[in-house]
């Protein structure tokens, strides 16, 4: 009989990251109409809509390097991860599909205008790293050994 392994937290890899900023983009939104917003000005729209456009093609770049590997993009799942992904824009972030999540509630955050809400894209960023990440990470590490630690060495978590 083996031991056990450590104890999971019931939240890890449970909800789905898309699901968690959904969430969290909707509290920002009833966050901005409780506090109120700044006035809409053309500079705040252009940088909300530039960082939403830069946080689309970040994470459909990142979805086809999954795709273009032939493994899952199932968050639930890591253990089904058949390779791991170094290319593209795996190269400089372990994470690039999060980041974009992160990137795309921050332009929402501009285009609200309540610095307050600004606490969201924190909020996912914290929450994604300890309930997704890390247990993504410690399969990585079981499943692919040294060659993920050296990935990990020379590629950030985020940017």
């Amino acid at each position: 009989m083996s031991a056990p392994g450590p104890r999971r937290h019931p939240l890890e890899a449970r909800l789905p990251p898309p699901l968690v900023a959904a969430v969290v983009g909707l509290a920002m939104w009833g966050g901005a109409r409780l506090l109120g917003s700044a006035p809409r000005g053309a500079a705040r729209e252009w940088i909300a809509r530039g960082l939403g456009a830069v946080a689309l093609v970040l994470a459909l770049l990142a979805g086809r390097s999954f795709l273009r590997a032939g493994t899952t993009l199932d968050p639930h799942r890591p253990e089904k991860t058949s390779s791991l992904v170094e290319h593209g824009l795996y190269r400089h972030s372990r994470n690039p599909m999060y980041l974009a999540m992160a990137l795309g509630l921050l332009a929402w955050a501009i285009h609200l205008g309540t610095p307050w809400v600004l606490l969201g894209p924190l909020a996912f960023v914290a929450y994604v790293t300890r309930f997704q990440i890390r247990p993504e990470e410690r399969v990585m590490a079981e499943k692919f050994g040294d060659r993920y630690s050296e990935y990990c060495r020379r590629t950030r978590r985020w940017l």
